[in-house]
């Protein structure tokens, strides 16, 4: 093949320091459309950014010219200055350290998507620990837990 083509499909997550409430609910919109725009300007299609004040959930595909990390290392710094910038009480907001990152297929993107839609009246149910810990469970992610929340 004289072309190098991918479409590789992610489902990123990650969290406050310390899962705090640490995401103004009044600018949680603006902060998943800018989320989506970082995702762009690296070249990967966001379908999807949503969350609740303490996490996010990005369905995005991986650039075929990027790591997973190098895509991380863009959205989580960048956004932080962002809500920085943008709250005036969040001068001390930071995102946990670490992220989980999951591959699909794309007959599960749809699914993906209103998992994502759906954030605020799933979290009424569940908490994000006990969320992280299914989504794992369900990608059969091996971890420690006491490294889970730092």
């Amino acid at each position: 093949m004289s072309q190098s083509l991918a479409k590789v499909l992610l489902h990123l997550v990650f969290h406050t320091k310390g899962g705090e409430h640490l995401i103004p609910e009044t600018l949680e919109d603006e902060l998943h459309a800018y989320i989506a725009g970082i995702c762009r300007g690296q070249g990967s299609e966001a379908y999807r950014v949503g969350g609740t004040p303490n996490h996010v959930h990005v369905a995005c595909t991986l650039p075929r010219t990027l790591s997973i990390s190098s895509l991380v290392q863009q959205i989580k710094p960048n956004s932080s200055t962002w809500i920085k910038d943008n709250a005036a009480d969040s001068q001390n907001f930071q995102w946990q350290g670490g992220y989980g990152a999951f591959s699909l297929g794309q007959s599960q993107l749809d699914s993906l998507i209103r998992y994502i839609d759906n954030q605020k009246e799933h979290h009424k149910k569940i908490s994000f620990r006990d969320e992280l810990i299914k989504i794992m469970d369900k990608y059969g992610v091996e971890y420690d837990e006491r490294y889970l929340w730092g």
